[in-house]
């Protein structure tokens, strides 16, 4: 167990070197063709219920996919993280419009985020569950494996998913080309992606 944490570490570190070498204008560059794979994806194009995160600088952007979701009616669902000591807790609520995104408050990690005692919005799991989860992530291989910060919200919240009715959404990863690797080290806990899109070099 202290193994998988240090060598988990050891590539969280190296991997954010990696992004960080990146300038703003490739990592725009690379999020584009990203949003434009995941817009086309026969999966995106069948799925209502969508829930996608709102990028932090080191991550994929996603605001032209949430532009596409409210643009084509689709009902989108973004992350709410709750802290509370050593527990970490994810709900996924809905957004309603751009401006509604537009209007929440930034946390600590300059992302827009519900006040964490908003609970006007509704959660998903608490009403029709979701078809699709857009994931992020600091590096993932191409087998599935994800390598998340270390808080655990998104394999938690997946676990929920599993016991919902619909059961487990269809899950994709974000990801920039930096983020590959040849194997993420990962434990018991650790949830499975289906696909990782990024943007593939001819």
């Amino acid at each position: 167990m202290a193994a998988l944490r240090a060598a988990k570490q050891a590539m969280r570190r190296e991997i954010k070197k990696r992004v960080a070498a990146l300038d703003d204008q490739e990592k725009l560059r690379q999020s584009r063709v990203i949003s434009q794979k995941v817009t086309a994806h026969p999966k995106y194009a069948s799925s209502e219920r969508i829930a996608v995160f709102l990028s932090m600088h080191d991550e994929v952007r996603t605001e032209e996919i949430i532009q596409d979701l409210f643009k084509h009616g689709k009902t989108c669902f973004m992350p709410k993280y709750l802290t509370q000591g050593t527990s970490n807790h994810m709900d996924m609520v809905k957004l309603t419009s751009m401006e509604d995104m537009m209007s929440l408050p930034l946390t600590s990690w300059n992302i827009r985020q519900p006040a964490a005692n908003d609970n006007t919005k509704e959660e998903a799991l608490e009403t029709g569950g979701l078809d699709l989860i857009l994931m992020p992530g600091l590096g993932f291989d191409r087998n599935g494996n994800r390598l998340g910060r270390g808080k655990g919200f998104y394999d938690t919240y997946l676990e929920r998913c599993m016991t919902h009715p619909k059961g487990k959404p269809y899950t994709i990863a974000l990801a920039f080309r930096e983020q590959l690797c040849q194997d993420i080290p990962v434990g018991n806990n650790d949830v499975l992606i289906d696909e990782v899109l990024y943007d593939v070099l001819d």
